[in-house]
Formats: C-alpha cells, sequence, structure tokens
C-alpha cells in the first residue's frame, strides 16, 4: 500500500440502495424479473411503475445508488415520448449521487447515441440495445454476484465479457456500457 492510497477516498458503498422501476405496465414481467435478481444481492431494492416521465425524474433523487429502468427510448434520445432526454436523466442522476444507471430494455442505439451524453457525469451508464431475454438475467445475475463480492462494475463486467476488439458474447445482452465511476464498488 502506498502513502498515497491511505489519503484517496475510497468510493464503496455496502448496502447499497436500488431502483427498479418502469414506464407503465408493459414492462411488467421484465420488473420482475430484474427485481428478483437484484434483492438476491441488494436486499435494498424497491420496485416501482411510473405513470410518467415526472415520477421519475422526482425518484432519482431519493438517495438511490442504483438506478434500473425499463423504457422505450425514441430515435432522438427522449424517454417514452416525453420531451426529457436521456442526457437530463444523467445529469439529475449524477447531482443525486448515483452511481449506477441501467437502461434495461431493448432499444435502437441511434436514440442512445443522440440523447444520451454521458461524458463529464460521475456514474456508470449501460444502455441496453438487445437484452436476449433469458440471457439477460443470467448476465445480470453473474455481474451482480461479482460486484457484491467487491469488483467494480467494469472488472466484473471485463470478466464476464471481455473487450476484445470482433469478440462476440452470445451470453450477454447487446448493451453500451460507459464507465464515468468506474471505481466505484456496490456491495
Amino acid at each position: 500500500m502506498s502513502i498515497l492510497s491511505l489519503f484517496r477516498k475510497k468510493d464503496e458503498v455496502v448496502g447499497a440502495k436500488v431502483l427498479v422501476c418502469a414506464s407503465g405496465s408493459r414492462f411488467a414481467e421484465l420488473l420482475k424479473a430484474d427485481t428478483e435478481v437484484y434483492r438476491r444481492y441488494y436486499p435494498a431494492t424497491t420496485a416501482t411503475t411510473f405513470v410518467n416521465i415526472d415520477e421519475l425524474m422526482k425518484a432519482v433523487t431519493q438517495s438511490y445508488d442504483v438506478v434500473h429502468l425499463l423504457c422505450e427510448i425514441s430515435p432522438r434520445g427522449e424517454i417514452d415520448g416525453s420531451k426529457i432526454t436521456g442526457t437530463q436523466l444523467i445529469e439529475r442522476c449524477s447531482a443525486s449521487n448515483v452511481k449506477l444507471l441501467w437502461i434495461a430494455s431493448s432499444n435502437a442505439a441511434e436514440g442512445y447515441i443522440k440523447g444520451f451524453k454521458a461524458r463529464g457525469q460521475r456514474l456508470n451508464l449501460v444502455m441496453t440495445i438487445n437484452r436476449r431475454d433469458p440471457k439477460f438475467s443470467n448476465f445480470l445475475e453473474n455481474l451482480l454476484a461479482r460486484m457484491v463480492q467487491g469488483d467494480a462494475m467494469p472488472v466484473a463486467w471485463n470478466a464476464l465479457c471481455p473487450q476484445v476488439p470482433g469478440s462476440v458474447h452470445q451470453d450477454s445482452p447487446e448493451a453500451i456500457f460507459f464507465a464515468g465511476r468506474g471505481g466505484v464498488r456496490l456491495r
């Protein structure tokens, strides 16, 4: 251990607080499945369905460490037909000290590229392109198991999906992962 490591603030959350949420009832089955996986590792998991985007934007300010959202993203990057873009959600989450924002429903990459700007924001972001159900639940289970044991998310992700150019990961969802808070540990 170096002298500098003694003064470095450790970015670790013990007993992470998780919000698994959906925009509307059309995601009810996915909400139930994803909530069950989170609750195995994080007992402080809340599941809810939002009627509108304002409810979601208010909820993310309630001291959650993880926000796992099932919603539709428009080709312009707006959430569920609202005028709220992914970038606005990212900024709200970052300002509220959310460590991980996961858009967990399948959405076209175009919407993420146009409306989800995370550069400079202090949070990890996963944007799901194709869940590849039932592989999504297995991947989430394996990822959370590694994270709760102390792996930072990029380390756990790379263990499951080595980041080798041209590699294909048939047992994982298709997703874009932005590590804006790569060193955080969610236990």
